[in-house]
């Protein structure tokens, strides 16, 4: 295993220097998982449009935009885009968060705190109907680094 990037040779914990670095087009996406009961789902999946799936993507990607203040060591980041999925199944909403940026470090904290508070909006949104429900599988799904 290597060593860890926050962590100086003494213990000592550290932003990381990316300052020579080249700038490169970057992007991550992550998923995460909310189940729940069938009802609990079905009832999601019945709200009109502008309902508590656009509330959680809205979240996502508002999330995703305030990751170095949330995230201690993260680089601010100059984000291109985000995009923010989510698919409700039987028991279940899937959800996706892509990020994009141009800069000399990876966008993969932004995909998951993306994922990560759009989930956690769902299950705001539904805990008054289902106790049950679980948040779990974040996880980056694909990393990308492309010379500019």
């Amino acid at each position: 295993m290597s060593n860890l990037s926050h962590v100086d040779e003494s213990g000592d914990i550290h932003m990381v220097d990316v300052g020579s670095k080249p700038v490169s087009r970057r992007r991550a996406t992550a998923a995460a998982t909310v189940t729940m009961a069938p009802e609990t789902a079905r009832q999601l999946r019945e709200l009109p449009k502008g309902d508590a799936l656009a509330t959680a993507q809205v979240a996502g990607i508002m999330a995703a935009k305030r990751t170095s203040e949330l995230i201690p060591l993260c680089h601010p980041l100059p984000l291109s885009v985000v995009d923010v999925r989510l698919e409700v199944g039987d028991d279940r909403v899937e959800i996706t968060a892509s990020a994009e940026t141009t800069a000399q470090t990876g966008v993969e904290m932004e995909a998951l705190v993306a994922v990560t508070v759009s989930a956690l909006t769902v299950y705001d949104m539904a805990k008054a109907i289902d106790k049950r429900m679980t948040v779990s599988e974040v996880r980056l799904v694909e990393k990308t680094k492309e010379p500019v």
